[in-house]
């Protein structure tokens, strides 16, 4: 295992680098024609930008946070003030602090626009009054990994007690269970990383022999490495939470795809053209993972080809951060990103707190 100096360098990394991700996503925030993207934004975005009037932050500045970062942010000091992840807290935290702000529709609340997930959670404890518990609702997109990520840098050291607890709390606004499945296998993998573990062919086979060991809650039919059952294995020899392991199987192959060079895509940015510009968790990931496997050794272009891609780039830009992040530690986030971004001393604080809980336990 790597020195704890370098995993709390990972762990900040990870924290900031989805921080910094959110907040280069808010001006040119869901551009699908990507022609218009480049009359607003010229050709290359490599900074944080103003959200053009009539767009989605209207109102905002140049590096500051939506409403994902907001929620981060939420998320960060339930875990660092309540010494690991509370419910209660983090639901309570909600109900007070973000609640409140919203009134329903897509344009209102902090960062300037509440995503559907968040809105269906808002309808169910305001307007119908229903308790924290019940299934959450059928958004098929990023949202719960957008804030889930923090967790799994709190228990990066921990992969079961990370995806009990990302479970947990994704399940309070997602509630479908292959969207439930793929939030915590991005959150697996993000921890493999801030152990010092690369993203590369060889993570899914890493996550397997964690599924095979009781620590992670997927169903697996096959033996550790792949192969099939030997006549007189239990049936199955390993059954979990979620049906079926593929979502952890996914990143290596798009870590593969990035170092083969017979797999060209030029710029990377045109990532989002191949896996997909919508916002949805299937188009989302894939891309991001790809990104961050690309440019391990180098945040700021993974970052700002997520950006430049168009359609959902805040999502992307923040999965991609939070991985990129985790890579190259936050001595590889350049420094004009963290200047750049409002709060971010306070946020940083916030991130080594976390950084300091993830290594001591």
């Amino acid at each position: 295992m790597p020195n704890t100096p370098d995993i709390r360098d990972r762990a900040m990394g990870a924290i900031m680098g989805a921080f910094v991700g959110d907040a280069l996503g808010l001006g040119p925030h869901w551009y699908y024609d990507l022609d218009q993207l480049r009359r607003d934004y010229g050709d290359w975005i490599d900074g944080y930008t103003d959200p053009r009037p009539g767009r989605y932050h209207e109102g905002l500045k140049a590096g500051q946070s939506s409403q994902a970062g907001f929620i981060l942010a939420l998320t960060l000091r339930s875990l660092v003030e309540r010494g690991g992840y509370d419910q209660e807290d983090f639901c309570r935290r909600l109900d007070e602090e973000l609640f409140p702000h919203l009134d329903g529709t897509p344009a209102s609340g902090p960062g300037g626009y509440t995503s559907q997930s968040i809105r269906e959670a808002w309808r169910r404890r305001t307007v119908q009054g229903r308790p924290w518990g019940e299934p959450g609702g059928p958004a098929d997109t990023t949202e719960a990994i957008e804030r889930c990520l923090a967790i799994a840098v709190r228990y990066a050291l921990h992969p079961g007690q990370l995806a009990t607890a990302v479970a947990r709390n994704a399940a309070l606004t997602q509630g479908d269970d292959l969207v439930l499945s793929m939030t915590v296998a991005f959150c697996s993998v993000l921890g493999q990383l801030v152990q010092g573990h690369p993203l590369d062919a060889r993570i899914s086979g890493r996550l397997m022999e964690l599924v095979h060991r009781g620590e992670l809650p997927f169903h697996a039919v096959t033996r550790d490495d792949l192969q099939p059952p030997r006549p007189g294995d239990p049936d199955p020899p390993r059954a979990g939470r979620f049906a079926s392991p593929d979502a952890l199987l996914s990143p290596a192959y798009m870590a593969a795809a990035a170092a083969d060079p017979g797999v060209s895509i030029e710029p990377a940015w045109k990532v989002s053209l191949v896996y997909g510009m919508p916002c949805a968790i299937y188009h989302q990931l894939p891309a991001a993972y790809y990104l961050a496997a690309r440019f391990k050794h180098d945040f700021e272009s993974a970052v700002l080809h997520a950006v430049n891609g168009g359609g959902q780039n805040q999502a992307r830009a923040i999965l991609t951060g939070a991985l990129a992040g985790a890579q190259t530690g936050l001595r590889g986030i350049p420094r004009r990103f963290l200047e750049g971004l409002e709060d971010a001393p306070a946020l940083q604080g916030l991130a080594g707190a976390l950084a300091d809980a993830a290594v001591t336990g």
